[in-house]
């Protein structure tokens, strides 16, 4: 086998990028040190070949062909895997390209300064936008494009009408119809300017500020634009000393209060026995309940004694000192806990997330995560995060951030409230786990009553869910009325696949559920592009600019009959399995292969 790709890693992301280029023809060969059997027969089925890494990873790259390989992509979930075959296949190919998947932001670094051509990328960084948008009520998204500005926002139609009616010449990029909530309704991707709409559908159109501002639609055009987020009012002493004091009363282990129970118990017993047996003189309550802490604290001040008391008194008062002591030995180790073992850490996070509003609650501390709640504090949100691992190795970056820490379990209501989830200005899972993520949301969906929802005016609170698996996610928001849910993999494949495939990716973004790519294919002679015009194009794509070899200059929002000549420029927006099948035919074939990549036939 040769021009071919090696693909290592067969997680979600490792099986959509392999999924995506088996689709576009590339041969591969897959790699995985511990292989998923249910993966494995996907690949498999799907013809691909499919071998697990054993003790020498130099070995498997060298039986997978990495002397004949165009490209290696490391895709694996581990770092330090992915490491070692970077350095291998690099070691082994000066001009292979390399395309390797690292979370670590030293190794990233110092991995990047030396692996051309190729890519080093990280998950968190090209998904984390579209989740901090979500969180802070962004439906537009700037890109630059040919040297231009651009924005894409979204509108709703009040109107029966056309596209072309409602926007002009604004490049409608998706349109959704028949839905209150555009989140879960069926996207149409990429529709010519004509095309009929009825009052209530909604569309993305792309334009640049001044284009939007013709038709009343802002760059950062929201029904909640005007809205601004009031920093957390100051309160009173009495108040910070009433929450003082919830604090250390929640803060206190639960079986502190038993021993104390215990001793109050033991104290007023104790206060009667001596108030009614106690002989020569008798004794007042105040002074049997003195004489009962004098005997606990076995302090003796010689004022009261048990020397001429009857047997029975002298048995209670060896008793009483022996439990007394006791008792108070147990009541002062739950204070030491109190105040110096690591529980004072682990609620840190509860106390400051009790005073906080407005904030946006993260649960999940992964690099993503982490990444997120370092997107948001740059743009001058607070944020609190719930994580249930107490050793977790982002701990240090969070106390970086200065960000709470709460630790607990998120399905569970009492966490939640904990973390403030009904003062929060936007939720955001983003645990590993689909499961967890979903039970989650529908928990916090739960919790915040009528704020889940617009009312009156004013917004609901934007719950943001992260998957794996896009369809998933469609079907959630369709079911539950989640109207922001991320797909990780769909949102970071384009550019490992971009950058095995050596393509210009230069954004993705999410339109509703949708996930779109806005990639430049530059025209080569005897490719499938050179003489093309627009209207042979894929329809779920758009050129929004072509950049012309042959004058020097850009044709911004370009017609349809227009042609694409070698070397130019293209600049595409649309999904990005169309995308990347549009920027494959900008390269003129290999020696051969088939000089339509197979897709030419549905262009």
């Amino acid at each position: 086998m040769a021009g071919h790709t090696i693909v290592c890693g067969l997680d979600p992301l490792g099986l959509r990028i392999v999924e995506e280029l088996h689709g576009f023809g590339e041969p591969m060969i897959v790699l995985d040190t511990k292989p998923d059997p249910r993966l494995a027969a996907v690949v498999e089925g799907w013809g691909i070949p499919y071998r697990q890494i054993g003790a020498s990873i130099p070995n498997a790259l060298l039986d997978a062909g990495i002397a004949t390989a165009d490209a290696v992509v490391c895709a694996h979930a581990e770092d330090v895997v992915n490491l070692e075959l970077a350095l291998f296949a690099r070691s082994a190919r000066a001009d292979v390209r390399v395309v390797v998947r690292l979370a670590n932001e030293v190794v990233r670094g110092a991995v990047a300064a030396d692996n051309s051509p190729g890519a080093v990328l990280n998950v968190a960084d090209l998904a984390a936008p579209s989740v901090v948008d979500a969180c802070l009520r962004k439906t537009t998204h700037r890109i630059s494009i040919a040297g231009r500005e651009c924005f894409v926002t979204t509108a709703q139609l009040e109107s029966d009408t056309t596209l072309r009616q409602a926007f002009g010449d604004l490049g409608p990029i998706a349109i959704t119809r028949g839905v209150e909530n555009p989140y879960a309704g069926d996207v149409v991707a990429c529709p010519p300017r004509d095309t009929e709409m009825a009052k209530g559908d909604w569309a993305a159109l792309i334009g640049t500020a001044d284009e939007l501002h013709q038709h009343g639609l802002a760059p950062e055009h929201h029904a909640f634009a005007h809205l601004h987020i009031r920093p957390p009012r100051r309160r009173n002493p009495f108040a910070r000393f009433r929450i003082a004091v919830v604090d250390l009363w929640q803060d206190v282990d639960p079986n502190f209060f038993r021993a104390m129970a215990a001793m109050l118990t033991l104290m007023a017993a104790s206060t009667l026995i001596l108030r009614y047996t106690y002989n020569q003189p008798g004794m007042s309550y105040v002074d049997a309940w003195y004489f009962t802490v004098e005997t606990i604290a076995t302090v003796g001040y010689g004022d009261f004694n048990f020397i001429d008391q009857p047997s029975f008194l002298r048995i209670f008062a060896i008793f009483l000192m022996v439990c007394g002591i006791a008792n108070t030995a147990v009541l002062v180790a739950f204070l030491s806990d109190l105040l110096v073992s690591r529980r004072i850490a682990h609620t840190a996070g509860r106390r400051r997330a009790r005073t906080m509003k407005d904030h946006v609650l993260i649960v999940g501390l992964g690099v993503f995560g982490i990444r997120v709640a370092a997107d948001l504090i740059s743009r001058g949100k607070e944020v609190v995060v719930i994580e249930s691992n107490t050793d977790h190795r982002h701990l240090a970056a969070a106390e970086e951030l200065d960000v709470p820490v709460v630790f607990g379990n998120a399905t569970l209501r009492e966490d939640l409230a904990a973390a403030g989830v009904t003062r929060a200005s936007a939720v955001a899972v983003l645990t590993s786990n689909e499961m967890v993520n979903i039970e989650v949301g529908l928990v916090v969906r739960t919790m915040l009553g009528e704020r889940w929802t617009e009312r009156a005016g004013i917004p609901g609170v934007p719950v943001v869910l992260r998957v794996f698996d896009l369809p998933l996610g469609q079907v959630v928001a369709q079911r539950f009325g989640f109207k922001n849910v991320r797909s990780t993999v769909e949102l970071s494949a384009p550019w490992f696949i971009g950058a095995a495939e050596g393509l210009d990716v230069m954004a993705t973004f999410s339109v509703w559920q949708q996930s779109f790519m806005v990639g430049a294919v530059s025209v080569q002679a005897g490719s499938v592009l050179a003489g093309t015009r627009l209207l042979d194009l894929s329809a779920a794509t758009r050129v929004v600019a072509i950049a012309h070899a042959a004058t020097g200059e850009t044709e911004h929002n370009p017609r349809r009959e227009s042609r694409l000549h070698p070397g130019d420029v293209a600049y595409l927006i649309g999904p990005y399995a169309e995308i990347m099948a549009v920027l494959r035919l900008g390269r003129a074939p290999r020696a051969g292969a088939d000089s339509g990549f197979e897709h030419a036939e549905s262009l």
